[in-house]
């Protein structure tokens, strides 16, 4: 039997590799995912969907999920604009964003005039050379500049193939303006904890499954979670070679993962 499935009341699941594929035409799920998430909740675990979206708010992003037969909800989604908005109002902060559109409302309630940040997402097609310039040169403009970024990934996956992160803009502009990003999202410990503590469990008895090896497997690993690495959404066989990484398990999808856990209770 599998002792990394053992005494486990909560798990957190990536989203993006491994409830679906994203897609220009919004996706398609992964064979198996909807019933194990299904599974999940009959089962009386605690589930978090702990996710680095943001090419959308909280309330489309579910009803996506929705639309593709996914029984979640709002409350069961921790992402990193809500949190963000948390710190942009704490430290009095406000942002010029570079963000994608449909992720703007999320930040509504935010001052953004005469910015003393930049907070910077997956922006996908809003990433050209005239967008990044202006946040760098909002940036270099401070004495302390201050540069968030809504997570760290360095590419994900797409129905059509990969497509490079939001990580890949954040050191762009990290060198450029000797400044070090705040990352808000995964890996961040605080992104972790945050998840954690909304479901109630601790980390001890909380399983992370994904498909990054760093952000997902690392960062949970680093809050003391165990954490799965599935083989779909952006896995590569290189990722099992990880110098610094070493996933508790590897399974080929969420269904398997389901099914071992599930036996052990």
């Amino acid at each position: 039997m599998a002792g990394w499935a053992r005494a486990v009341r909560g798990l957190l699941l990536d989203v993006s590799g491994v409830l679906y594929d994203s897609g220009a035409d919004g996706g398609v799920p992964i064979a198996g995912s909807a019933e194990a998430v299904r599974r999940i909740k009959a089962s009386g675990l605690k589930l978090r969907l702990c996710t680095n979206e943001t090419q959308a708010t909280r309330e489309n992003f579910v009803k996506k999920l929705r639309g593709m037969g996914f029984d979640v909800s709002v409350s069961e989604v921790t992402a990193p604009a809500p949190a963000a908005c948390h710190i942009l109002k704490e430290r009095g902060l406000r942002p010029h964003l570079l963000v994608h559109d449909d992720l703007v409302p999320e930040f509504a309630e935010i001052d953004k005039t005469n910015p003393n940040c930049v907070v910077l997402g997956d922006a996908a097609e809003n990433f050209t050379y005239a967008n990044l310039n202006e946040a760098f040169r909002v940036l270099i403009g401070m004495e302390k500049p201050v540069l968030i970024s809504l997570g760290r990934g360095r590419y994900y996956k797409e129905t059509d193939g990969l497509k490079l992160d939001v990580g890949a803009y954040m050191k762009a502009l990290e060198y450029a303006c000797d400044v070090q990003a705040e990352v808000v999202g995964k890996p961040s410990k605080r992104f972790f904890e945050s998840a954690l503590a909304e479901m109630g469990v601790p980390a001890e008895q909380a399983i992370m499954i994904g498909d990054d090896i760093v952000n997902d497997v690392g960062g949970a690993q680093q809050c003391g979670m165990r954490a799965l690495q599935v083989r779909t959404g952006k896995y590569r066989p290189s990722d099992e070679n990880h110098p610094d990484v070493k996933p508790d398990a590897y399974v080929n999808n969420l269904a398997e993962a389901v099914d071992i856990i599930l036996r052990q209770m």
